[in-house]
């Protein structure tokens, strides 16, 4: 139970496939609450009378109570924390196969030794020696242009270096062929030329600070990826550290709850031992008879260490514990425990004994063609990738070349090794020598020009000093007169300039002045236009208003009036209803009265009445029934005929007013059309008169 040993832990954690549930229980089962919701379902399906009642939705409240249901723990691949004391499972590991009894030891096809190389480093090495140098008379050694260039700048000279020469090269060879500044007939060409090659030079000088700007902007990018990179590594360095942190303090939290516990739980057990809580003496002779009890194994945690200075008693053996005494071990260990011989299995009867294959080997070989076909599909080549249309990819270099290593054998091997290295040596010197060579040949006039300036004489350098102050003088001069020409060339470029701007600057206020003019005049004419346009558009639109609210006014008096007699024969029609609902009600109420008045003398006579007396009776009802009515319905036919008399009259007085209001209104624009306005307006006037 307290053991701490690696492969016999204390505790060890595993998954347990018992099901809790027995397998006689239905794993349908939703709750009460599902069952209850089904079985209204199928009420509300039979009974059509039933109303489901209204499922109420809770709301989730995500940023409010409920806040913490929507958190959850992030899971980090990146981090495997294991608890203490779990063994893994054990590796599964190919047999092993010993190999055949041989001769001669196995050589390796590779092997690792030390590597020597036969030049200097470079960052040991020292800027070169330049010597002092004399300059022949009227020469100008091209030597002397790269004298800008030093060592770490420039040298030694590189693709960029080469190119600056050729370029000055070609500058020189340019200048050669300038016309002279004394020949007044070919300025020119000369400017000419000289501006052209202006040009080239600031288009190159361009494509450098763009080569440059490129340059730069890919060296920013790696700096920033690298940055990126490093602020994720320093950042995943952090997490991790703060993930362990939080760990460590977890599983001590851990540790700590799971020794109160079973603090906790061990003082229940004694509690629970002794429920009455009586005192009872020590028994010697069950503790001692216990072999698991304090005598034989005392707890720690009581503050007794049997196994102090157990060190003591560990036992050392040479054969355990050196390399030596294990070789001698295993040399006196039998053969089959070293060497394992396996005897291979006896193949099993697949066929029966007409020759067919059987059942379970056929399922088998199916099986492994299926294996077989799912194997080739996924280890199926996959298609090359697309070349990348807007990214480059930048070129791998490609990897060294391994070191080439030979095991001596024996002494004459090694002599033809050395004799090899030898060789070796003789012709990288021999290549070295060509080299030098070549490059002498090439700078031949170059190093005669350095030795005839070594060669001189004290008296011969002297002149050459006087020669080359001469020389610097000529050419300051020439400078000077150079300078006062371009200057006075500029003065008058700069007179000319001005006139030929003050002169175009003239001419072009001119155009635009008299452009400005013309558009000016173009507008005004076209405002015009619009103005008269506007004008007569504006009086036709006056003239159809006018007509039109003629025209509004006059139907509204006439709807007005339409109204007025709307309203009267309304009021007429209440009125009339009126007194008849009033009239019939007045008359049911004495038809009632009479009725019931009529009803208790007929019951007074019924009592005593004869047979000679009822038909009497009906007689007389008959007759106060159908007389009175047909006299009624006459009276109505009488005032009907009255009243529709009065109906065409007044339909005739309606109809022919608007008839002649319809003509004269469709008349007077007729008219308007032939006469001007005021005398339509007049014309209208006398008719509103007249009407």
């Amino acid at each position: 139970m307290f053991s701490n040993l690696v492969h016999y832990p204390r505790y060890s954690l595993y998954w347990s496939r018992a099901d809790p549930v027995p397998p006689f229980i239905s794993r349908e089962w939703k709750g009460h609450a599902e069952k209850q919701k089904e079985a209204l379902q199928q009420l509300a399906s039979t009974d059509t009378s039933f109303q489901m009642p209204e499922e109420i939705v809770e709301d989730p409240d995500v940023t409010g109570k409920n806040r913490c249901k929507y958190f959850d723990r992030p899971f980090l691949p990146f981090v495997q924390q294991m608890p203490l004391n779990i063994l893994f499972a054990a590796t599964k590991t190919e047999p092993y196969v010993f190999p055949a009894a041989s001769k001669y030891p196995p050589v390796p096809s590779k092997s690792t030794v030390g590597t020597q190389t036969d030049y200097r480093d470079a960052d040991v090495q020292t800027d070169p020696y330049s010597p002092e140098y004399v300059v022949c008379q009227n020469t100008i050694p091209e030597l002397l242009t790269l004298a800008t260039l030093t060592w770490g700048r420039g040298l030694p000279a590189g693709l960029a270096e080469v190119e600056m020469i050729e370029r000055a090269r070609e500058k020189r060879a340019w200048e050669a062929t300038l016309p002279p500044l004394n020949d007044i007939s070919q300025l020119e060409k000369r400017r000419k030329m000289m501006n052209t090659m202006e040009r080239k030079e600031w288009a190159f000088r361009e494509q450098e600070i763009e080569k440059l700007q490129e340059l730069r902007l890919e060296i920013l990018k790696e700096l920033l990826k690298q940055r990126d990179g490093n602020q994720n590594e320093l950042n995943a360095k952090h997490l991790d550290a703060r993930w362990c942190e939080l760990q460590e303090a977890k599983e001590a939290k851990v540790a700590q709850i799971q020794r109160t516990h079973v603090a906790t739980i061990r003082k229940l057990v004694r509690k629970r031992k002794n429920i009455e809580g009586k005192l009872e003496r020590r028994d010697i002779i069950q503790e001692y008879s216990d072999h698991a009890s304090q005598v034989y194994g005392p707890l720690s945690r009581l503050g007794r260490f049997p196994d102090n200075n157990s060190e003591d008693f560990v036992v050392k053996n040479h054969y355990l514990n050196t390399y030596e005494g294990l070789v001698e071990l295993e040399s006196c260990l039998p053969k089959f425990v070293t060497q394992l011989v396996i005897k291979p299995p006896k193949p099993k009867v697949i066929t029966t004994k007409a020759g067919f294959l059987k059942r379970t080997v056929r399922m088998d070989y199916e099986l492994a063609e299926v294996h077989k076909a799912l194997l080739d599909e996924k280890n199926k080549v996959l298609e090359a990738k697309k070349p990348l249309r807007f990214l480059q990819r930048k070129p791998i270099p490609e990897p060294r070349l391994p070191t080439p290593s030979l095991t001596m054998t024996s002494n004459e091997e090694e002599d033809i090794e050395m004799a090899v290295i030898y060789l070796q040596r003789l012709l990288r010197g021999r290549v070295v020598q060509n080299m030098m060579f070549e490059g002498k040949e090439k700078r031949l006039e170059l190093i005669q020009e350095l030795r005839t300036s070594h060669a001189l004489q004290e008296d011969e350098k002297l002149l050459k000093k006087a020669e080359k102050q001469v020389t610097l003088a000529l050419q300051r001069q020439r400078n000077l007169h150079e300078h006062k020409v371009s200057q006075i060339e500029n003065h008058l470029a700069g007179l000319e300039g001005r006139v030929l701007a003050d002169m175009l600057d003239f001419l072009s206020k001119e155009l635009v002045r008299l452009q400005e003019e013309r558009r000016i005049h173009a507008f005004a004419m076209l405002a015009e236009r619009q103005r008269r346009i506007r004008e007569a558009e504006e009086s036709g639109r006056r003239q159809v208003e006018h007509w039109r609210l003629q025209e509004e006014d006059q139907i509204f008096k006439e709807v007005i009036k339409v109204h007025r007699s709307t309203v009267t024969s309304y009021l007429e029609d209440i009125i009339l209803n009126t007194e008849e609902n009033t009239a019939e009600e007045q008359a049911r109420a004495e038809i009632e009265k009479m009725a019931e008045e009529i009803n208790d003398i007929a019951y007074e006579m019924e009592s005593r009445r004869t047979h000679l007396q009822s038909e009497e009776i009906v007689a007389e009802l008959v007759y106060s029934f159908l007389i009175p009515e047909v006299q009624k319905d006459f009276i109505k036919e009488k005032v009907r005929n009255a009243q529709r008399k009065h109906i065409l009259a007044a339909h005739q007085i309606l109809h022919g007013h608007t008839e002649a209001m319809l003509q004269q209104s469709f008349a007077e624009p007729q008219e308007g059309e032939r006469s001007d306005p005021d005398e339509a307006i007049e014309e209208g006037t006398q008719n509103e008169n007249d009407s």
